[in-house]
């Protein structure tokens, strides 16, 4: 997709610089994939406590046919 942004010269060289990228499309899709993995990772934690998994892994770690 193309688009049109206006973004602050110095902080893309900044990240462009501490990062390694050469360009600045390389450097925002990276920015963008970054953001989605760390709410992500958010919203994982916030759901800790909230889930409740009854497995009995006794009987999982069974395999079919021995009893």
């Amino acid at each position: 997709m193309r688009t049109t942004l206006d973004l602050p010269e110095e902080l893309v060289n900044e990240a462009k610089a501490l990062l390694g990228f050469k360009s600045k499309t390389d450097l925002i899709v990276y920015a963008l994939h970054e953001a989605v993995r760390r709410r992500r990772r958010e919203q994982l934690v916030e759901m800790f406590g909230k889930v409740k998994i009854d497995i009995d892994i006794d009987r999982s770690r069974r395999r079919p046919g021995k009893r």
